[in-house]
């Protein structure tokens, strides 16, 4: 049985026939009780999720960092929903069965604020060092933008990252790599907050590193 919470012209949250009625995030909604379906393994559905499944994996070890990275696309969404929505329309590659990521194409962060220049990734012991140009001073740039680096490991579902890091005019960040990523391939992107947290950079995509 469906209540009203908000007199006659007010949502409504339960189940009235076939409607169901509810709120997220102080947002009220309606939809239709899902219908019945005999056969829910055609191949367009298990596509589907199979690529699903695919973006998760990705982006799960990532969560702390999409919410930052994402948080201006967090409307009547999660940051976290609006980065797998970019990842699956634009980084998924293949047909099914055979799906895959292509990193390049993956955005970790998205947003107006300039992005980073010249982005290059190289290992040093055991930290991975993030390096770019100064560009400060150029379209939104500043020189107090906070770095917003990230290694995903893919094949373990891991990832390191420091989000509000160095200033974007210092032109290096550094990662602390897990002693057991040995002989494991990282995926590097580097992002910029401003100073204040309110604008966000697209990520650059650094290349792929192979940990030694």
């Amino acid at each position: 049985m469906g209540k009203i919470n908000q007199g006659i012209l007010g949502g409504f949250s339960g189940k009235v026939g076939t409607v169901i009625g509810g709120s997220w995030k102080g947002i009220t909604y309606m939809r239709a009780k899902a219908v019945s379906i005999a056969d829910p393994k055609t191949e367009a559905q298990l596509s589907q999720r199979a690529k699903f499944a695919l973006v998760l994996r990705f982006l799960q070890p990532c969560t702390d960092y999409v919410r930052t990275g994402y948080k201006n696309y967090a409307i009547k969404q999660s940051a976290f929903n609006a980065a797998t929505s970019y990842t699956l329309a634009n980084a998924v590659t293949g047909t099914y069965p055979t799906f895959g990521i292509d990193p390049s194409k993956v955005m970790l962060s998205r947003g107006a604020l300039t992005v980073a220049s010249n982005v290059q990734a190289a290992l040093s012991g055991n930290l991975l060092k993030i390096t770019w140009d100064d560009n400060s001073g150029m379209a939104s740039a500043r020189n107090t933008d906070k770095a917003l680096a990230i290694a995903v490991n893919p094949d373990n579902s891991e990832a390191v990252y420091r989000i509000g890091g160095t200033t974007r005019d210092s032109g290096e960040e550094s990662l602390t790599i897990p002693g057991d990523w040995t002989g494991d391939t990282v995926e590097v992107y580097l992002g910029f907050i401003s100073a204040d947290g309110k604008e966000v950079s697209n990520s650059v995509y650094a290349g792929l590193v192979v940990i030694p």
